[in-house]
């Protein structure tokens, strides 16, 4: 499960408008106690992908250390990333599916149609190897 603050649900949401016909894409940073992911805060990220970042993002390895290191400085950890789909599904792609990571983390999701968000939807990548790892939907939590 993923709890995430109505502020934070709605920066990610203004932020996939903003960035539309591009991806955007940012890191959730909180807590993380047993299946639960709990966002503290959201940290918008510029989306580096510069050959196609209307259907793809990356954030820079600098950029995601250096929020790494603060959320150790105030106790917290990386609880997962959201990121853009202009034009299409809040569904993960293959290509969303090769490229994460992060095991245990949440990924959201938020479809952009015509410059507006739509559905929002949060997955978790569970596995142990690259080669069993899968994205797997789960509750999105907004709290006030």
């Amino acid at each position: 499960m993923l709890k995430i603050p109505r502020r934070d649900y709605a920066a990610i949401r203004r932020h996939a408008e903003e960035a539309y016909p591009h991806e955007c894409c940012g890191i959730l940073v909180g807590t993380v106690e047993g299946d639960t992911r709990t966002v503290k805060f959201t940290v918008r990220c510029h989306n580096t992908h510069t050959d196609s970042p209307h259907n793809r993002y990356q954030i820079d390895p600098r950029e995601l250390i250096r929020v790494q290191r603060e959320a150790r400085e105030r106790g917290l950890e990386i609880a997962g990333f959201y990121h853009s789909h202009p034009d299409h599904p809040a569904q993960w792609s293959s290509i969303d599916l090769q490229e994460a990571h992060w095991v245990g983390c949440s990924y959201v999701i938020t479809s952009v149609e015509h410059g507006k968000a739509g559905l929002t939807k949060s997955f978790v990548l569970a596995g142990t190897l690259e080669e069993d790892k899968a994205l797997v939907e789960e509750q999105l939590a907004i709290s006030d």
